[in-house]
């Protein structure tokens, strides 16, 4: 049911926005606004989202196995970096977005 929704919500939103690929001056510039703005909205909303879930994992691992902490902590500090680097990625293009402007 929720992919179902979310799979609609996505296509809605490409459909609105098809006209910002042929639209000049103030439509376009709302249109790149607009996609600055979700662009580190989505990427901080999945980011935050995927890093509880891991930390909340590896918490939970090591709370059943305190001697495995060493072996659990590393991991998950490199893929939090990971994750963190994917909202950067998020933010780089809503600064080149912007620039558009």
């Amino acid at each position: 049911m929720k992919k179902k929704f979310f799979a609609l919500l996505g296509f809605a939103l490409l459909f609105l926005a098809s006209p910002l690929y042929a639209a000049q001056g103030d439509l376009a510039v709302f249109g790149l606004a607009l996609g600055a703005g979700l662009a580190v909205g989505v990427a901080a909303l999945g980011g935050g989202i995927g890093q509880g879930i891991a930390v909340s994992s590896a918490l939970e691992g090591i709370a059943r196995n305190p001697s495995a902490a060493g072996q659990i902590f590393t991991p998950m500090i490199i893929g939090l970096a990971l994750i963190e680097s994917l909202v950067i990625y998020g933010l780089v293009i809503a600064f080149i977005l912007q620039g558009k402007i």
